[in-house]
């Protein structure tokens, strides 16, 4: 872990206020951290000193100065140059221009690995804006800065600290080395505007939080509650990403109640509001993911409506198995046509939550011999187990099954079909005979 010393610059100490506008950054000497070039991708370190022989300023940025800082190993390492794109592209024969919003370097190496290239950013004065209103957001993207400046366009502060391969000391403009210190996640300027302009940094914010074990400034957490709305205005699709993403860091659970407890949740998600029931089933799921078996979206739809499909199907003695698809049907529809999300993954989440109803009926049932070949049925089980652990429920029905079928494996979700069509067996076509005519015998050529 890195040391906050007062000697820990001569231009700067790490306790005075770093927003205060005198312009001098802190300063984190080598003997005072514990990044190490070991630690830093072969790839990585070539791009920063290419860069630099070339007489570029180039620095480690972002998540991966932070991580290594918090002794965590990163999934990816970026860098931040005050090269253009263009000029990046000439020094790198591997280099692929991407985005046409904001554009960015790839420099893409074996093994599909990629080292992204970020020219530094800076926002423009208003007299620098174009004439079309319109133009306004793509024009801000693309004007070029100093490291300082593009330092206070990030996020949060404990994102943008830079490790200079120079001397390998930490720079660090906006105060997230003392934020790193506290262990406390805090937004760059003003909440308030700062979620305005992007409403997803709202969830991005308790992803962190969460990730990290840190707690949100009051003035974050504040601006959350007021603008909590705002995120509805977001793009469905960059929002479903981000869900996703929640879930792939193993946090969608811890994240998902938190956003329920800030007002955020019923505008992330088309109206939804959770349940202790689901928050900790969600949270179960997390610890699946965590165990190595990958997330898939299907499950995690099954997941956030199984609460309330119990409550209007089960116990299955008072419902069928069409009800328990209809019902599913009408749970999914909303939140899936919303996300657009494919019929093929509804399909299969469907299938989960009628594999469950299955199995709330418990032993005996007619069809079970069919159920228990049906691909679902690993997948309805762990469903059933995760479900158990969250809320104590079902633990005798559970040991029935599993004696009967033996533990589920974690197999991918089951492919989706149509409705009722769990275990059924499809009929081999009848061979047409072929003819007369094509059966003859063709005359020989002697």
């Amino acid at each position: 872990m890195f040391m906050t010393g007062n000697d820990c610059s001569p231009m700067h100490t790490p306790g005075s206020d770093t927003t205060a506008g005198d312009g001098l950054p802190v300063l984190l000497p080598r003997s005072q951290h514990s990044i190490s070039r070991q630690h830093i991708n072969e790839h990585t370190l070539k791009v920063l000193y290419r860069l630099r022989r070339s007489g570029f300023q180039a620095f480690l940025v972002g998540g991966g100065v932070r991580d290594l800082l918090l002794g965590r190993q990163p999934k990816d390492f970026d860098v931040g140059t005050d090269a253009t794109p263009e000029q990046v592209r000439q020094l790198f024969r591997n280099c692929f221009l991407v985005g046409r919003r904001f554009r960015l370097a790839h420099v893409r190496y074996a093994d599909n690995y990629v080292v992204e290239v970020a020219t530094f950013r800076r926002q423009p004065k208003p007299e620098e804006l174009p004439e079309n209103p319109e133009e306004h957001f793509f024009f801000a993207e693309n004007v070029y800065g100093t490291p300082q400046e593009d330092a206070f366009r990030r996020d949060f502060t404990i994102n943008a600290l830079f490790y200079n391969i120079d001397d390998f000391s930490v720079i660090d403009y906006v105060g997230g080395l003392e934020d790193l210190a506290a262990r406390r996640l805090r937004v760059i300027g003003d909440p308030a505007t700062r979620f305005a302009e992007d409403p997803v940094r709202m969830l991005r914010a308790l992803e962190f939080a969460a990730r990290l074990g840190f707690s949100l400034d009051e003035a974050t957490r504040e601006a959350i509650y007021r603008a909590a709305p705002l995120i509805a205005e977001a793009a469905p699709a960059r929002i479903r990403e981000e869900l996703l993403e929640l879930f792939r860091h193993q946090v969608g659970g811890a994240v998902l109640r938190q956003a329920q407890a800030m007002g955020l949740l019923p505008h992330l998600l088309a109206g939804y509001e959770g349940d202790d029931e689901t928050f900790a089933l969600l949270e179960q799921l997390d610890g699946r993911t965590a165990s190595g078996i990958p997330i898939q979206e299907p499950f995690v739809l099954a997941a956030l409506f199984l609460s309330r499909f119990r409550q209007l199907c089960c116990p299955p003695q008072e419902a069928t198995v069409s009800d328990a698809l209809r019902t599913a049907n009408l749970l999914l529809n909303s939140i899936c046509g919303y996300f657009r999300i494919a019929q093929g993954s509804r399909a299969a989440a469907r299938e989960l939550l009628t594999g469950f109803f299955r199995l709330s009926g418990g032993r005996g049932r007619r069809g079970e011999g069919r159920f228990l070949r049906h691909p679902v049925w690993s997948q309805a089980m762990q469903l059933l187990q995760l479900w158990v652990a969250a809320t104590g429920e079902g633990q005798e029905l559970l040991a029935a099954w599993q004696e009967m079928g033996g533990a589920a494996s974690p197999a991918s979700p089951a492919a989706p079909g149509r409705p009722g069509t769990a275990g059924r067996r499809r009929r081999r076509p009848r061979r047409r005979k072929k003819p007369a005519a094509q059966t003859e015998k063709r005359p020989s050529d002697s």
